[in-house]
Parts: C-alpha cells; structure tokens; sequence
C-alpha cells in the first residue's frame, strides 16, 4: 500500500497486550507514516513510503496506579454490570475494531470513572489509528496519557503522529511540535526503565521497547528537523533507524535522516541515508534517488561541515 508522505497508513494487524490489572488493552501499530509537512527542504509533492503491515510485539504498559495524578483517587471496584460489559468487550476479537470502537466508546459513556478506561483509551488509539481517524486517535492518545503518563508505546505513537502530520501554515504549529517532543522525550526516558512482564519472552520484550523507542525517536528527529536543528535531529533519526526490528524498515526515517544529514553539510552521510531508502520498494523511493544526487551535487560544490 503506497500512500502521500502527508497521509496516513497503518498496519492493520494489532496484537492484544496486558496492562497489570486492566486485562488486554493495545499494542502500538508501528506507527502513521505522514508528512513532515513543512520540513524545509521537502518536494512540493512527496511520496510516502509503503507499510508493510509490520506488527510488533507487545509491550505492558505502566499501570496508572504506578504514581500518576489519575491514580491519586480511589477507584471503586467494579459492579457486576460494569464487569459484564468490560467481559463482554474482551471477546470480541481484537482484530474487530468496527465492533471495538462503538464499545469502548460506550463503555467510556457508560462507566466515567472506570479502572478499565486505559483499555479502552488504547483500544480507540489502535482502532481509530486503523480507520485513519487521526483526530479521535489524538484526542483517545492524550486521555489515555492523561491517565497513565508512562504508556510508551502510545508516547512515542502520539510524538511521532503530531510531528508528521503538523501543518507548519497553522497557528498552532509549533505548540504541536513542542507537544510531539514532550511526547517523545517521555518515551524515550521511561522505556529503558519499564520491568519485563512475565508473560513476555525476552525478545519480545525487547522487540516492544525498540518499536516505542523507534516512534519516539523518529518523531523527536522530525521535530528538531522542522525546527531547524538539523545537527540535533541526526542523532535523533540515527536511533530511531537502529531501533527499527521490523524485517522491512521504515523507509521514511531513512530519508528524513539524509535530508538532516544534507542540510547539515554532512554529504557523505547524506548520501548512504538517501541510498538505504532507496533500496527499499516504497513510493520515496524517488525522492530518495533525487537526495542521492542532490547530496552529491552539493559535495562537489560545497564544503562537508566536520563530523
């Protein structure tokens, strides 16, 4: 699935995880992969890069009884009905997000004050991620933040959406990339701390917090990118491309770490950035044949900044 560097995909797969005492809630789909819309140096008419319905493993979150401002209150333990309806929900097959959606949505309405709200928030963020409902995934990411400030995987999703899809035209630009890099810090700070849970394998484990760290680090690269902090957004996109598991990585960040690469004089670097996106089968791929020669032209005519 090919798509415009300013739209969103997702891949539709989204495995179940557990939340301490929540039950399943949602595992970060890999992440949209929109435009950095007003990055300085982009063609008028870029191409996104396709998704290949990558899924990874999943990662517990923190619970928000783990020191939040959500937790201060007392939760009252659920009624019977409240427990039938959240058991009702679990059995509807994750994959049935058209069914999950309109339940969680009630369940929210129905039960305010539930201790099975980040469920369902995640739960909105995956579904409506899925159906390319970019505002209802933003405003279900900032409640379930609200709630559980810790939940990486929804961190680095949530720091990577702002910053490919703010419009740099719109008044309120910088204040979602500010966000999108408060977003993105916080993953980035708390998933190296977070416990493995029992049910997962090491790898597993591991492969979860490398696809938080890869949104988070992606969408702080972009943000320093837009801002002009080209030096800084290297370093940024580097991790974000070694934190990528995925067997097909993501061709976007690859492309984003040439042009920061190229606009900080670093041509060299510009060059092998632009020529692992173009190898990989996505509609950038022009885009990231017209780096390598951009790169290459401007080496020869101008001189590299030093490593």
């Amino acid at each position: 699935m090919t798509r415009n560097l300013n739209r969103w995909a997702i891949a539709p797969a989204l495995a179940t995880m557990t939340i301490l005492f929540c039950g399943p809630g949602i595992l970060a789909a890999r992440g949209a992969q929109s435009s950095p819309q007003g990055a300085q140096s982009a063609p008028a008419q870029q191409q996104q890069p396709a998704d290949k319905d990558k899924q990874p493993a999943p990662l517990a979150m923190d619970s928000p009884q783990s020191g939040t401002a959500a937790a201060a209150a007392p939760v009252a333990a659920p009624s019977a009905e409240e427990e039938a309806a959240f058991k009702a929900f679990q059995a509807v097959p994750p994959n049935d997000i058209d069914k999950r959606i309109p339940m969680a949505e009630q369940f929210l309405q129905k039960y305010p004050q539930s201790r099975y709200r980040p469920v369902m928030y995640q739960t909105l963020v995956s579904g409506y991620l899925a159906k390319q409902e970019v505002p209802k995934m933003l405003d279900a990411g900032e409640k379930e933040i609200a709630l559980n400030p810790n939940d990486t995987p929804v961190l680095g999703l949530m720091g990577q959406t702002l910053a490919r899809t703010v419009n740099t035209k719109s008044p309120n630009a910088m204040e979602q990339l500010n966000k999108a890099e408060q977003y993105s810090k916080r993953a980035i700070e708390v998933t190296p701390t977070l416990p493995k849970p029992p049910e997962l394998t090491d790898e597993q484990f591991v492969a979860a917090k490398n696809n938080a760290l890869e949104m988070a680090y992606s969408g702080l690269g972009l943000v320093y990118l837009q801002k002009g902090k080209f030096t800084d957004a290297i370093p940024a996109l580097e991790n974000s491309v070694k934190a990528d598991n995925h067997p097909e990585p993501d061709p976007v960040n690859w492309y984003l770490l040439g042009l920061a690469n190229e606009k900080a004089s670093h041509f060299d670097a510009a060059v092998a950035a632009y020529t692992k996106c173009a190898a990989i089968q996505s509609s950038l791929q022009p885009n990231c044949k017209q780096g390598i020669e951009s790169a290459k032209k401007a080496s020869s005519t101008q001189l590299s900044a030093p490593n």
